[in-house]
């Protein structure tokens, strides 16, 4: 009789088995298939209950969404009971609120759009055609123009700090009308976001190759940074107006430039081809589209 019973035990036991793994397999072939609106089962349903998530538990391509933020890789984590415990130790220890919770279908949307849910990426500054002219009010802001420099060049060879010099070019640009963000954009290429490496050196406070000839030429020096900005601003001045700045003129090539105008100016960046640097193919729209661009956009 002892036999018989423990035959029976064994047999028992075996048809269990047998019955569990034919559960395991049947919830295995509907994930395999990517059938998320049928819910895991065959047991598999009963083990999400007991871990209190059974309503987040789907199946698409053999990816198990727990909640909104947590997706586990359902291959190599072990059983569903096992991912669903994760998950929920996962959302204990960051101490995070349960999200808004959502339907099925939108679940599965987000399984496979994600790019749906992401938000917008910021719109990309456009530039009008106030930027192509020299003489005009700022729209890149001091703090734009300082992230653009120290994004490109975290240590720029200079005599005072960046925020320094650019308010320098925001109150000399403001004095005589010239636009000054893009007067910085244009000492941006000509000192190569002034880590220079030419003919000009960091000493002579020269931020736009002014007297630079040749590259056997050094060009002008100024005593503080301010004045080699004055020089700048001062230098566009003469090729965009004929009306003389109210303070002292620093810049050494300004009458040069203004006498042989005469009452002709230059009211474009691009109009500078040729002229601020030769031969200057494409110099003005470059300092647009290379590097004011990259300001208003910081």
């Amino acid at each position: 009789m002892r036999g018989k019973r423990l035959l029976s035990i064994v047999a028992c036991s075996l048809g269990f088995c047998f019955f569990a793994g034919a559960a395991g397999a049947d919830a295995a072939a509907v994930m395999e298939a990517g059938q998320a609106d049928k819910v895991m089962e065959a047991g598999q349903m009963d083990n999400a209950m007991a871990a209190g998530q059974a309503e987040n538990v789907m199946a698409a391509g053999s990816t198990v969404v727990n909640t909104d933020r947590h997706r586990l890789l359902r291959d190599g984590k072990g059983t569903g009971r096992d991912a669903v415990a994760e998950a929920g130790s996962e959302n204990m220890a960051s101490g995070e609120a349960e999200p808004k919770e959502l339907s099925l279908q939108e679940r599965i949307q987000r399984i496979l759009h994600p790019e749906d849910f992401m938000p917008p990426k910021p719109a990309e500054a456009v530039m009008s055609s106030d930027d192509n002219m020299i003489m005009g009010g700022a729209v890149a802001t001091q703090e734009q123009c300082v992230r653009y420099l120290l994004r490109n060049n975290p240590y720029p060879k200079l005599n005072v700090s960046p925020q320094e010099l650019v308010a320098y070019y925001y109150e000399e640009g403001s004095r005589v009308g010239i636009r000054p963000d893009i007067a910085f954009a244009q000492a941006l290429k000509e000192t190569g976001y002034f880590r220079y490496g030419g003919t000009v050196v960091p000493a002579q406070n020269n931020y736009c190759g002014l007297g630079t000839t040749s590259a056997t030429v050094r060009g002008a020096y100024f005593a503080t940074p301010r004045l080699g900005v004055k020089a700048h601003i001062q230098h566009l001045l003469a090729y965009a107006s004929t009306e003389k700045p109210d303070d002292n003129i620093v810049d050494p090539r300004y009458d040069l430039v203004r006498n042989s105008y005469g009452e002709k100016t230059l009211n474009r960046w691009q109009d500078l081809n040729g002229r601020w640097a030769v031969p200057g193919v494409g110099y003005g729209q470059s300092i647009l589209n290379d590097y004011y661009k990259g300001i208003i956009n910081s």
